[in-house]
C-alpha cells in the first residue's frame, strides 16, 4: 500500500475495528457503547471504512486442522528475472488451491508462500505446480511441525 492510499483514522475507528476483529457480529449497539456513538454513527461508519477499503469483509475465522488441513508449509520461490516476473509469477503462485498467502520479497528469494494440506499427495501437489510454472526457476518447502502462533489481525 502506498502512503497516498493511507486513511486516516480516529481514536473511535480504531476502537471500531479492534471490535470487529475480535468479534465481526457484535452489535452495533454495543460498539456505540464502547466508543460513546450512536448505533446510527457507528453503521456511518462501518460503511465509510469498508468504503475506502480498511475493512475488506467478514469472514468466519475457521481452524484449519478443525477440518482436515493439518499441513502447514512455507515455499521460498526463486524467479527468473524478465519483464514483470514477479506480477507474472505472483498471479499463478496465487491460483493454486492450497496457496492462502503470497508475498514479494526483496533479497536472494523472490516470493514467499504459505500453504495447507490435508494430506502428503496433496502438498506434493501443489510443490509440483510450483514447478511447473515456467517462470519458477527454484523453490524450497518448508513443512512447518508446529503453529505456535498464527493471528491474522492487524494491530491498531
Amino acid at each position: 500500500m502506498d502512503r497516498q492510499d493511507t486513511v486516516s483514522l480516529d481514536k473511535n475507528d480504531e476502537i471500531i475495528l479492534k471490535m470487529l476483529q475480535e468479534d465481526c457480529k457484535i452489535s452495533l449497539k454495543d460498539i456505540g457503547l464502547k466508543t460513546g456513538l450512536s448505533s446510527s454513527t457507528v453503521h456511518y461508519r462501518v460503511n465509510r471504512l469498508l468504503e475506502e477499503g480498511v475493512i475488506t469483509g467478514f469472514k468466519a475465522c475457521v481452524d484449519p486442522v478443525k477440518v482436515g488441513k493439518n499441513m502447514l508449509a512455507i515455499a521460498l520461490i526463486t524467479g527468473r528475472y524478465g519483464p514483470d516476473y514477479s506480477k507474472k509469477i505472483g498471479e499463478k503462485l496465487s491460483e493454486i488451491p492450497g496457496v492462502w498467502a503470497v508475498y514479494f520479497l526483496l533479497g536472494n528469494i523472490d516470493f514467499a508462500v504459505l500453504l495447507r494440506a490435508s494430506s502428503r499427495e496433496e502438498l506434493k501437489s501443489i510443490v509440483d505446480a510450483f514447478i511447473r510454472i515456467d517462470e519458477v526457476e527454484r523453490s524450497n518447502t518448508y513443512l512447518i511441525l508446529d503453529r505456535r502462533k498464527e493471528d491474522l489481525t492487524v494491530q491498531l
